[in-house]
């Protein structure tokens, strides 16, 4: 299958790329920056230099495709980039493209969480919007609302990673107790390739791993994974809302935002998993990828001289 994708450069991208490719799919990727993707290049994908703002790219990314991906989103706006111009803009815009082209089907990265709600937040307020888009288009589609994709590469996973091997005491917010449902970026990239290749994988699927952990269980596995075990120390909420929203005016001052603090206390668990029920994945424990992601770190017993 000829499958056109956007976000192919990201983390999350990269993964579901090299899944389609060992599935024999063809891979066509719009990139800002060409020179700077290399890698994308080295596994055989076409690469189409543009924006989602480019309609004469997105023309040429969708041309003659079977399937589109659409991956695109960010978490932080940052100058030009809002919520809402690449969340709701630029998915009405691979849509559109898609639609005019006559391709197929339109497989949609959203999020746990994502609803029309006057409290959620902008990101989630956005990327259901966003999937509304995807909805009303009329075409074929499936949606995937994943957790936290755990594997090497993760942002968030690589800090707390990071804050255990280089800090004597760990700073968790609230009382730790939030839970998310972390699943492995290999599982999630088997359900999109499942969707391609099955017909009845239609409609919005959300994808959880096989465990709802408290952010101190996470910890814990980190910890065990890393070999080692820290002290940790809790910080108010009160405390954490203040340093996030001093964070939206001294940006460099906070390390979340005040919708990512919010976030991360509602927690990203789901009842309706997907994951095993429709697409019959056995999905890997966040115990295992954690060893992944602390292996080349992790302490080793000394050897014998």
């Amino acid at each position: 299958m000829r499958v056109a994708i956007t976000g192919a450069t990201g983390y999350v991208g990269l993964g579901i790329v090299q899944k389609l490719l060992r599935r024999d799919h063809e891979v066509r990727a719009l990139v800002r920056r060409p020179e700077r993707a290399g890698a994308l290049r080295d596994f055989g994908v076409q690469l189409v230099a543009g924006t989602l703002a480019d309609s004469a790219a997105l023309r040429s990314l969708v041309e003659e495709v079977d399937a589109v991906v659409h991956l695109v989103g960010i978490i932080v706006e940052k100058g030009r980039q809002s919520f809402e111009s690449v969340h709701v803009a630029g998915t009405g815009a691979v849509v559109e493209a898609a639609r005019q082209a006559g391709v197929s089907l339109m497989l949609h990265m959203s999020a746990l969480g994502a609803r029309g709600d006057a409290d959620a937040t902008a990101y989630h307020r956005t990327k259901w919007q966003a999937e509304e888009v995807v909805r009303a288009s009329g075409q074929p589609h499936a949606i995937f609302r994943p957790s936290l994709v755990a594997g090497p590469g993760n942002p968030p996973l690589q800090m707390m990673r990071d804050m255990i091997r280089f800090s004597p005491v760990v700073p968790v917010i609230g009382d730790g107790r939030y839970e998310m449902q972390p699943i492995w970026l290999g599982d999630v990239a088997e359900a999109f390739a499942l969707a391609l290749e099955r017909p009845d994988l239609r409609g919005s699927f959300d994808l959880g791993g096989p465990e709802r952990l408290s952010y101190h269980r996470m910890l814990d596995h980190l910890e065990s994974a890393l070999g080692v075990r820290r002290r940790r120390i809790p910080v108010p909420v009160g405390v954490a809302r203040f340093a996030a929203a001093a964070g939206a005016i001294m940006p460099n001052l906070a390390p979340i935002t005040s919708d990512q603090l919010q976030m991360l206390l509602e927690g990203s668990t789901t009842t309706d998993n997907a994951i095993a029920l429709r697409f019959g994945i056995s999905a890997r424990t966040f115990a295992e990828v954690a060893k992944e992601i602390c292996a080349p770190y992790a302490a080793r017993p000394a050897t014998a001289s």
